[in-house]
């Protein structure tokens, strides 16, 4: 069993930074993709950016160039960076992994195992 506890979240202005992070337990972290999603008031959750265990990385078109995902395996710790931000990138930010183990990833979120708590992210315009 995978447990993973988002951390970061917050209030900020349009334009500005955040740095979200996803804790895992488990010892098999860095054999698995981790990925961030998100979920606004009245929508469905959606891509945002996945990361596998042979590093190769995937964004959402809308966070393209803005938001770069890593890891730190040592740490058992996903990061995503988020950069100029807009009122648009409201939501609730989750992070996923998978009982996978391999150097692959989805954009959808069935594909996901383990889903942390969420954290909340507002931007203000």
């Amino acid at each position: 069993q995978v447990q993973l506890v988002e951390s970061g979240g917050g209030l900020v202005q349009a334009g500005g930074s955040l740095r979200l992070s996803c804790a895992a337990s488990g010892r098999t972290f860095s054999s698995r993709a981790m990925g961030w999603f998100r979920q606004a008031p009245g929508k469905e959750r959606e891509f945002v950016a996945a990361i596998t265990s042979g590093l190769r990385t995937k964004y959402a078109d809308s966070v393209k160039g803005r938001f770069t995902i890593s890891r730190d395996n040592a740490k058992n710790t996903a990061y995503l960076q988020m950069n100029s931000l807009k009122p648009e990138d409201t939501a609730v930010y989750y992070c996923s992994s998978t009982s996978q183990i391999g150097d692959s990833y989805s954009t959808h979120p069935f594909w996901y195992d383990y889903w942390g708590q969420g954290t909340q992210v507002t931007v203000s315009s």
